[in-house]
């Protein structure tokens, strides 16, 4: 990891408390407890109704190796939800989103994480994704039933789909 990042710290109420945390590997369990970190989740949707999946890194210390239907991440100090949303969204797969759609806020203690989950509408060529060196090792887009395919397998992100409970439940 090349620039060490400060994340800002919120209360469970979702106000920030002037704390902030500086991001070790693995070391999001040594936050406070009662304090929480800004994730962001993008779910991208083509205008063609086709998904994005990309691989995560081997690198990662969450989820090494697993596909996952977001791109996306922590909040840098300073960085609003959305904002945080368009940056995670461009460096992850290159693609700038035409429209982000806040479907859900979720607290989860364990992570010491308050997750802002969107959904992104996105009018590009299906080739032009640009995997993040460190992030993503491979992508693919798929249909609908694809997509419900993933979401329903074994070695799906269950955390993520969690997340996105309601949208999924509204494709089915």
């Amino acid at each position: 990891m090349g620039v060490q990042e400060i994340w800002d710290l919120y209360d469970r109420d979702g106000n920030k408390t002037g704390e902030t945390f500086v991001r070790g590997f693995g070391n999001f369990q040594n936050i406070p407890e009662g304090r929480y970190h800004l994730v962001v989740d993008i779910l991208v949707i083509h205008e063609d109704g086709s998904y994005l999946l990309t691989k995560r890194s081997e690198e990662k210390d969450v989820y090494p190796g697993f596909w996952e239907a977001s791109a996306g991440g922590s909040a840098l100090t300073g960085e609003e939800p959305l904002d945080a949303a368009k940056r995670e969204l461009f460096e992850e797969t290159g693609i700038s989103a035409d429209s982000l759609e806040l479907v859900g806020v979720l607290f989860k203690d364990t992570s010491h994480a308050m997750y802002y989950s969107y959904l992104a509408k996105v009018i590009c060529d299906k080739n032009s994704v640009v995997l993040q060196d460190g992030e993503t090792t491979e992508y693919k887009w798929v249909d609908k039933a694809g997509f419900l395919e993933y979401v329903d397998a074994e070695d799906s992100m269950k955390a993520h789909n969690q997340r996105y409970a309601e949208y999924i439940e509204t494709l089915r």
